[in-house]
């Protein structure tokens, strides 16, 4: 079984979906042939990077008259992150606060 955590890695396990979603970081809104310049690949290899983006919740799209824009969803990146880096940066933060205190105290001794 496939879950939305596995979408979303398998999405930012390629270099060319994760510069998209740089180029979209830089500045949303952008429509296909805008994310198409610039990119060493066809026009159907970035549609097919969108798709699995898309899927994943990290790019959402709107439709703005005949074109379609594409959006940043950074909420998958950010339940990523809650996820799987912030419980372990907790940790460490929390020993490097009691090792100062304990540095402080043998100071104060």
């Amino acid at each position: 079984m496939v879950t939305h955590d596995d979408k979303v890695f398998k999405a930012l396990a390629d270099a060319s979906r994760r510069q998209l979603l740089d180029r979209l970081r830089k500045k949303n809104g952008l429509t296909l042939s805008e994310l198409c310049d610039g990119h060493d690949m066809s026009r159907q290899a970035v549609t097919k990077h969108l798709v699995l983006l898309e899927e994943a919740n990290l790019v959402t799209t709107a439709k703005q008259g005949r074109e379609k824009l594409h959006y940043l969803n950074p909420v998958p990146i950010n339940e990523i992150y809650t996820r799987w880096i912030g419980k372990f940066e907790r940790k460490q933060v929390q020993a490097l606060h009691n090792l100062k205190q304990a540095l402080e105290e043998s100071n104060d001794d």
